[in-house]
C-alpha cells in the first residue's frame, strides 16, 4: 500500500505537463559469435503522468533531422525529393510505451515496411531478495526474473518511487535502476535524469497523394506476440517480398512511375530491379546473420 501511494504522489509531481527523464546506458552484444563487440546505445525512458515511453536518444534525433529536411523540401516544392541521412541512424529501433496506471505495454518494431504494434500480456513475474547495493548514487535491492526467452537479474531503487524501468520491464517497489540478462548480452543502466517541460506533439506530416517514404508513412499494424512472430518468421524465409510487390506495382522498369537505386558499401550502384532485389536479399540476410542475439528471443524464434 506504501508503494502504491508514493507511486501516485509522484504521478502529482507530473501533474504539471512536465517529463522525467531517465538516461540509460545500453550496453549489448547482437552477435552471439562475436561476444567482444559490445555495442553501446543512450536510451532514454520519459515519464510523464500518463505513461512512460522508452526509445534510441540517436534514432530519435536522426528521425527528427530526416523529418525536418523532408518537410523543408515538400514545402519548396520541385519535381524530386531527397531523403539523405547524415546523422547517427542509432542501432536501436524499436521502442516501448507503457500507460499508467494500469502498466498496458506496447512494444513497436517494425519488419521490412511494416510498422508493428505488439500488445505485451504478460506482466513480469519478480522474486525480490534481500541483497543491496549502491547503483550510481541510489539505494538499490535485488530482484529476478524471467522473460522472453532469458534470465534477467534487476537492482530497483524505492528513493525513487515510481514503478517502471527500461525496456518493458515494471512492477517492482521503485525503479530499476540496473537490469542484466544471465549471459551477459543485455544490460541497461541508468546514468542520469532530468525534469523537462512536455514538448508539443508534432502534427501527423502530411504528404502528397503522389509520394511515398519508407518508415515515415503508413500506420502501426496492431498485432498479439503470435501474430508478430508469423509475420517476422516469413520475413526471414523471403526478406525482399514487400520491395518486390512495391516495385511491382511502380513499374519497377525504366520508364515505371519510381526509379529505384541501390549504393553498396564499396560504391556500386544499381538501378536494375533484378539486381535491386538480389541486392537487397544478400545484404538482409548478412545483417540477419550477425544479429542473432535479440535482446527477446522468443519473440523471433
Amino acid at each position: 500500500m506504501k508503494t502504491k501511494v508514493l507511486f501516485f504522489m509522484f504521478l502529482g509531481i507530473l501533474a504539471n505537463a512536465q517529463i522525467n527523464r531517465f538516461f540509460y546506458e545500453y550496453k549489448f552484444i547482437s552477435d552471439s559469435n562475436n561476444k567482444e563487440n559490445v555495442k553501446k546505445e543512450m536510451m532514454l525512458l520519459d515519464i510523464d503522468k500518463n505513461g512512460s515511453n522508452y526509445y534510441s536518444h540517436d534514432k530519435f534525433v536522426a528521425d527528427s533531422t530526416g523529418r525536418a529536411e523532408l518537410e523543408k523540401q515538400l514545402k519548396a516544392g520541385g519535381g524530386s525529393i531527397s531523403v539523405n541521412r547524415r546523422e547517427k541512424l542509432g542501432m536501436v529501433s524499436y521502442r516501448v510505451t507503457k500507460q499508467y496506471p494500469d502498466f498496458k505495454t506496447y512494444l513497436f518494431r517494425s519488419i521490412s515496411m511494416d510498422k508493428y504494434k505488439i500488445k505485451e500480456d504478460k506482466k513480469p513475474e519478480w522474486k525480490i531478495l534481500p541483497e543491496k547495493q549502491k547503483i550510481g548514487e541510489y539505494n538499490a535491492q535485488k530482484a529476478t526474473t524471467s522473460f522472453g526467452g532469458r534470465d534477467w537479474t534487476a537492482w530497483f531503487t524505492t528513493d525513487i518511487p515510481i514503478q517502471d524501468g527500461p525496456y518493458v520491464f515494471y512492477g517492482l517497489p521503485g525503479l530499476i535502476v540496473k537490469i542484466e540478462d544471465a549471459t551477459g548480452s543485455h544490460s541497461m543502466k541508468l546514468i542520469g535524469n532530468k525534469s523537462l517541460e512536455s514538448p508539443e506533439k508534432e502534427a501527423e506530416l502530411q504528404l502528397p497523394g503522389n509520394v511515398k517514404i519508407l518508415g515515415l508513412d503508413g500506420k502501426d499494424i496492431e498485432v498479439t506476440k503470435d501474430q508478430f512472430k508469423k509475420a517476422w518468421k516469413a520475413y526471414v524465409n523471403d526478406p525482399t517480398k514487400n520491395m518486390r510487390e512495391m516495385m511491382m506495382r511502380n513499374g519497377g522498369e525504366a520508364g515505371g512511375k519510381v526509379a529505384f537505386k541501390v549504393k553498396t558499401a564499396d560504391g556500386k550502384e544499381f538501378s536494375d530491379p533484378n539486381q535491386i532485389i538480389k541486392e537487397m536479399e544478400k545484404r538482409t540476410k548478412e545483417i540477419l546473420q550477425k544479429d542473432n542475439n535479440p535482446i527477446e528471443p522468443d519473440l523471433v524464434n
